[in-house]
């Protein structure tokens, strides 16, 4: 069979990738569009139309390389990937990976009985988790893939509900008024699962004598109605870890002194996939008695497409049997944990890839270099005079900075994180400035992930792009125009 490429060659279309040809777009801006698409002449069949409506169905049909240039040149205006030091997700993978994604994307996570072999191959990677994260007996085990780490971590925090829910009933109590608690520095997952699952969170401010959640006075926000205290491996703020075995420690004299016994739910978005190859003294997971549950993102340092994530548990006690559906479905009785039901089985297989391909060594390997570059940037960033450096890529690699300074402009400077911001974004790069929350509300950061396919070249230019864009902020005489300015968060 022919290539599109191929195809699309006859009729004198090229196939470019986005990265060479970009129109970067401001986020909050919407373009005003006109209600049709203009056809090129030049790929349009002699009998199709050369415009199509641009917000309804059109009324025929189309040929495919007329359609597929249609929506490449509107997809050409993306951003470039590469350059979105935003993101913690996987942009890249190798051209192995590519082409076993392309010969598995029709397999549906669901359909079981069709597919065995990648559900043999989801519960295989299940146990690989539960071993890397030290679970006392890993093939007793139970967890599953989702769509992503959002959903992995509704369905710890589902867990911990229906438990705590369980266990009061059985005591003949009140179940009505679960709560959660959590750092106020928590992505907004959480805030999520609160809302839709009516669960009341107790946010503990991150101030700047307790910049993470840390224990300290975890008593004040702890009571019976508790259903399990949430510890972030990895802020996206600043990419600090939690000291998950300090929260442990406190929550085990908290038993001590007053009964309660409250598990720990692990939101190792990205740190579940950095701390066992470059922290492996660092307890923080199932060595840890009180960790219930661990979910993880595959699509950012697990280094997958997105969407992939996992949860496992302790122990398969910890999950209640009433949250695993038994259905039939597709031609045989399967179970089934998850919020969603269809959904790609093809990130699975290339997380199974990416086990087998890289192993532990390769992991660490990778993720090593991530920090090594990290480090450097942090301190190349921290030697400029402009600058303080909050976050230095030790933890996870990421890099976080704020002006130095007591005040908004010392000794003149008419200019601030989000000037910088909007400046490297004119260069393609996509570096967000944004303020810390709570009590620290009033510093505002500026973040680098540094991911896979961050390298030391793409590092340097960086650099060299910050050092222009900060020469030519210093040289201003006067403020910049603040209407319309972007300032737009990066939670992500």
């Amino acid at each position: 069979m022919r290539s599109v490429g191929a195809r699309l060659a006859e009729t004198g279309v090229t196939l470019e990738r986005c990265e060479e040809a970009v129109v970067p777009l401001r986020p909050g801006r919407r373009a005003v569009l006109p209600d049709s698409l203009t056809v090129n002449p030049l790929f349009a069949e002699s009998a199709e139309e050369l415009t199509v409506p641009r917000f309804a169905l059109p009324a025929g049909s189309m040929a495919p390389h007329t359609a597929y240039q249609l929506v490449h040149d509107e997809a050409m205006l993306d951003g470039n990937a590469r350059l979105n030091l935003a993101t913690f997700v996987t942009t890249w993978m190798e051209p192995a990976a590519d082409q076993l994604y392309r010969e598995t994307f029709d397999k549906n996570m669901i359909d079981k009985d069709e597919y065995p072999a990648t559900a043999a191959i989801e519960a295989r990677c299940v146990t690989m988790l539960a071993d890397l994260w030290h679970a006392p007996e890993p093939r007793a085990t139970i967890g599953t893939s989702t769509v992503g780490s959002s959903e992995a971590c509704m369905l710890g925090g589902l867990a911990l509900k229906r438990r705590w829910q369980l266990a009061r009933r059985a005591a003949g109590a009140a179940a009505e008024r679960p709560n959660l608690v959590m750092s106020s520095a928590v992505q907004v997952v959480w805030e999520k699962f609160a809302n839709y699952w009516d669960v009341e969170p107790r946010y503990v401010p991150v101030t700047d004598e307790h910049p993470l959640l840390d224990g300290a006075d975890i008593g004040h926000y702890v009571d019976e109605n508790t259903i399990g205290v949430v510890a972030i491996l990895g802020q996206t703020y600043t990419g600090a870890y939690e000291p998950v075995a300090r929260i442990a420690a406190a929550l085990d004299q908290l038993q001590a002194d007053t009964g309660l016994d409250v598990p720990i739910h692990v939101d190792g978005a990205s740190g579940g996939f950095v701390a066992p190859f470059l922290d492996p003294d660092l307890v923080w997971d199932f060595r840890l008695p009180r960790v219930a549950s661990i979910s993880t993102s595959g699509h950012k340092y697990g280094l997958v497409y997105p969407g992939i994530g996992w949860v496992v548990w302790r122990a398969a006690e910890r999950l209640p049997e009433e949250l695993i559906f038994k259905v039939s479905y597709l031609g045989g009785e399967m179970p089934t944990l998850a919020i969603n039901f269809s959904r790609p089985g093809a990130q699975v297989l290339l997380q199974y890839y990416n086990f087998l391909r890289l192993g532990f060594d390769g992991y660490r390997r990778v993720q090593q270099a991530c920090r090594d570059i990290a480090k450097h940037l942090s301190g190349a960033i921290g030697a400029m005079d402009e600058f303080e450096v909050v976050a230095d890529g030790s933890e996870l690699p990421v890099v976080a900075w704020k002006l130095a300074g007591a005040t908004a402009n010392p000794g003149g400077r008419w200019w601030d994180l989000h000037d910088l911001s909007n400046q490297l974004r004119e260069r393609g790069w996509q570096v967000p400035a944004y303020p810390l929350p709570d009590d620290m509300a009033g510093t505002t950061v500026q973040r680098v992930v540094v991911r896979n396919g961050v390298s030391r070249d793409l590092a340097d230019h960086l650099l060299d792009n910050i050092r222009s864009s900060v020469e030519y902020l210093r040289g201003l005489s006067a403020p910049l125009p603040r209407a319309g300015r972007q300032e737009t968060a990066y939670h992500h």
